[in-house]
């Protein structure tokens, strides 16, 4: 056999192979390969086929990346017209639908009564498409355009990987136009957006503009770095026999290696189709991605035909729509509130308008430089969205409706609360040796508790379940304390008397008594409950469990330098600093003392001891001086200096000679320049002190920790687990080092995921993560002896 019939065979079979994994993973959702095995078959398929040139044909799973750029699309005529569909907006509509199809097939009499049997499937929200195969070959996509005449995509579509170029397995027609939707996922809209933003592009506003923006590119080579999926949803023009339901020819189409919805459905009469659209309903927000309603068609291909079409809509097909997620109205105004931290953020005061089945008449601003992106003005005309149960948003305005009286948007100059100036805060950017000082995004009042705004949220914090978790302390009643001066402070709460908190509005003796009572048994909070409930800027629960566990002591965290906290997992420098300056501030050290005092308010904090050995192995020397920030000095030259020096007084002391045969010239001149500085080398010898002072000391190695075996691993929980709450999964995976996150990324070890799953469950999968289900995970708990 010649090489190129040996290799035309490794072709064919290659290809047969790539084409069924690609079937496996879009369209039945079960890869048997990992994503490692699937690239070593494209690439052998590629380097076949560039050894071959003229062996490469179009349906080739290679052929996928795009080609050169269009001037403009060409015009393509459909066949059979891409008709819209009819709207329902609440149920009587429904019926309504219902009582004129068992019109057009005469089902309306007694005697003849008849359930209709109806396909249900979610209405995506994205852009119509039709793909033509011939042959088994896909040879055109168009979109929809106004239904008769559309765009050709075909180069565009051809970069979609859950569209075959070929069509899978055999029977299919000769003439086959399969008509479905190009969407993208929630979890691929935010990899998107991220990315163009990182580059300073343009963002999208929703994922359907996102995917309609990306299908229609001219240049296919920008389309193909798009994550655009589809479904098909029907058909168009055949030449040859299908099935007669439309279950059974979507079924088909999935057979032959077309993805199709999941939630794909048969519903028997219309009480069935409204329970359909209920329960999608309630599903919405957990979907992978995203949609604005429920399709029903008639099932049976000769009702559909019998029932006909109107003007431009099936009399057979009906769209239930969801209650709108986006909406316009007017900005009236905008307000100011003032939070915990001392945060002044704007806030949107609305004309009233229903979305998504409520009135809404506030939006979240976040920032101002938020109002300075939309370019908001006081007057405009606005889309506001709001999804699930998210805070209302702006998206964007719509500057042709500005009125000409529109005012612009002014933060204050004085706290809107107790009257304090309002500072812009400061970013500092430390690196290599330099700090780089910008404006921010946030405006702070600088009153402190001495704000009535922030004293009331400060508590509201402290009491808070997560935090210290006080019983009966209900947002009303601090604001009573803090309105009637009973408290100026969180240590204030554990001086309260009966007396006072009797007179209180809604108290009377068992309440008061209760409260009492749950103040004095919150008197021993664990050391991460302590710290979160201080309410550090930029310090979550996750932080404060991240000091408590490696710091193992309250006094440690007081004294930890910027630079020393930063050895804590996910503690950047900026975190560090903002840890460091709440505990140097004289007020913040005086309610601490108070509250720890056994004479005022005597609280004991509990799991205070030894500094974790997780931490204590996690420093190197070469670690440290990189963490230093020499110009020029990155991880590779510190470890060279740790090697020659192996310490940081040798690297101090190293004269010229010394450090040239360590380092090249330029690296050897930035070090020496930099411990010449006395006040560099002081702050370097203060944090090794430190560090000993703590318990640490120089490892060779970052070494693994004995009882640690997840350290530097990220995990997620997802779904319903009915063996234990996530609170103790999540503290179990904690104790054997790993880090539970709330959200799913390429850097996600695993995914627990219990019944109910949904997005966070669909993009690990879509990232080829490691996912457990419960059983799995006690399993794997049990494997390190920790039990349910």
């Amino acid at each position: 056999m010649s090489d190129i019939e040996s290799d035309t065979q490794r072709i064919l079979q290659l290809r047969s192979e790539l084409r069924e994994h690609n079937h496996r993973y879009y369209v039945l959702d079960e890869p048997t390969v990992p994503d490692s095995e699937y690239d070593r078959l494209f690439r052998e398929l590629k380097a076949l086929e560039a050894k071959w040139p003229t062996l490469v044909t179009s349906d080739s799973p290679t052929q996928r990346v795009g080609s050169t750029a269009l001037a403009t699309f060409r015009q393509v005529r459909h066949e059979v017209s891409m008709l819209s569909l009819g709207n329902a907006f609440d149920e009587s509509s429904m019926f309504e639908f219902d009582r004129r199809v068992r019109g057009g097939l005469d089902l309306d009499s007694d005697l003849l009564f008849e359930d209709i049997e109806y396909s249900c499937e979610p209405k995506l929200d994205g852009l119509a498409v039709s793909l033509l195969y011939k042959n088994g070959v896909l040879v055109q996509g168009a979109t929809r355009g106004d239904g008769a005449t559309g765009e050709d995509v075909t180069l565009n579509v051809r970069t979609v990987r859950s569209i075959p170029l070929s069509l899978h397995g055999a029977g299919w027609p000769s003439v086959l136009e399969v008509r479905g939707e190009v969407f993208m996922s929630k979890a691929g809209f935010e990899r998107l957006n991220a990315f163009q933003a990182e580059g300073g592009g343009k963002t999208f506003a929703n994922p359907r503009n996102a995917a309609a923006g990306s299908l229609r590119q001219l240049d296919p080579r920008i389309t193909a770095t798009r994550p655009l999926d589809f479904c098909s949803y029907g058909i168009g023009q055949v030449q040859g026999s299908l099935p007669d339901t439309h279950v059974d020819i979507l079924e088909k189409l999935q057979e032959w290696g077309l993805p199709i919805s999941r939630d794909l459905k048969r519903a028997k009469g219309i009480d069935e189709c409204l329970a359909y659209y209920r329960d999608i309903g309630e599903r919405r927000s957990s979907l992978s991605y995203e949609i604005d309603g429920v399709v029903f068609k008639v099932n049976s291909l000769p009702s559909q035909r019998e029932l006909g079409f109107r003007a431009r809509e099936p009399r057979w097909a009906i769209a239930y729509k969801f209650p709108a997620l986006e909406e316009l109205t007017e900005l009236i105004d905008v307000e100011f509130q003032v939070g915990r931290t001392g945060a002044v953020t704007p806030v949107a005061r609305l004309k009233p308008v229903r979305v998504a089945g409520v009135i809404v008449s506030n939006a979240t601003l976040h920032n101002m430089d938020e109002v300075e992106r939309l370019g908001l003005m006081i007057g405009d005309t606005v889309i506001v969205r709001r999804a699930g149960d998210v805070i209302p948003q702006i998206m964007q305005i719509v500057k042709d409706r500005r009125p000409s009286n529109a005012r612009a948007v002014q933060i204050p100059e004085s706290c809107p609360v107790c009257g304090s100036h309002v500072e812009r805060t400061q970013l500092v950017k430390r690196s290599k040796g330099k700090e780089t000082v910008s404006e921010g995004a946030v405006y702070r009042c600088v009153g402190r508790l001495a704000c009535g705004a922030q004293l009331k949220q400060a508590i509201i914090h402290f009491v808070s379940r997560r935090a210290m978790d006080i019983d009966g302390l209900g947002d009303k009643t601090i604001e009573q304390l803090v309105d009637e001066k009973l408290i100026g402070s969180p240590a204030d709460l554990y001086k309260l008397k009966y007396e006072q908190i009797i007179d209180l509005e809604g108290f009377a003796d068992i309440s008061s008594k209760k409260l009492i009572t749950a103040i004095e048994n919150s008197k021993t909070p664990t050391l991460a409950r302590f710290i979160y409930a201080l309410g550090i800027p930029d310090v979550g629960e996750e932080t404060a469990k991240v000091l408590a566990r490696s710091l193992a002591s309250l006094e440690r965290v007081q004294k930890a330098l910027p630079e020393v906290l930063t050895y804590l997992p996910d503690v950047g420098l900026e975190v560090a600093h903002e840890i460091h300056s709440f505990f140097e501030d004289s007020h913040n050290q005086d309610v601490i003392g108070a509250l720890l005092s056994p004479d005022e308010c005597g609280l004991q904090l509990q799991d205070q001891g030894e500094l974790s050995a997780e931490f204590a192995a996690s420093t190197t020397l070469g670690g440290f001086l990189d963490k230093l920030h020499v110009p020029s000095v990155g991880p590779g030259a510190a470890q060279k200096l740790a090697d020659k020096f192996g310490s940081l007084e040798g690297v101090i002391k190293a004269d010229w000679l010394d450090m040239r045969q360590a380092l090249p010239e330029k690296q050897a001149k930035a070090v020496r320049e930099f411990f010449d500085n006395p006040d560099n080398a002081r702050h370097a010898l203060a944090i090794e002190q430190q560090l000993r002072d703590f318990g640490m000391h120089w490892q060779s190695e970052k070494k693994v920790v004995e009882g640690l075996p997840e350290a530097g691993h990220t995990w997620v929980l997802t779904g319903s687990l009915e063996l234990m709450s996530r609170d103790v999964a999540k503290d179990k995976l904690e104790s054997l080092g790993a880090k539970v996150a709330g959200s799913v990324s390429a850097k996600t070890h695993c995914v627990v995921a219990g019944p109910g799953a949904g997005s966070k469950l669909a993009k690990a999968s879509e990232l080829g993560l490691k996912v457990l289900d419960e059983e799995a995970f006690v399993a794997f708990l049990a494997k390190h002896n920790i039990s349910v």
